[in-house]
């Protein structure tokens, strides 16, 4: 469940950096610092399971970081 909507955030940058690269910047740093909060709520669990948590969350964050770059490089190179 957690994975589809992640990647369901992905495709939504992607998408939106193709039709709007300056105007998705907003959601993007919208979406980050939503992760950003998850990460270090999950980091202040004890042990392993703190890094688990905060690990995902980071993870999450740099796909919907990379899926963002992407379609604005995509735009860059399109001849519209």
């Amino acid at each position: 469940m957690v994975i589809g909507a992640i990647i369901a955030v992905c495709i939504v940058l992607f998408l939106l950096a193709v039709i709007a690269p300056r105007l998705s910047i907003w959601p993007q740093k919208a979406v980050g610092r939503t992760l950003g909060a998850g990460a270090r709520a999950g980091g202040s669990a004890p042990g392993i399971l703190g890094r688990l948590l905060s690990k995902s969350f980071s993870t999450s964050r740099t796909a919907t970081n990379k899926s963002a770059e992407a379609g604005r490089k995509t735009r860059g190179k399109a001849p519209f």
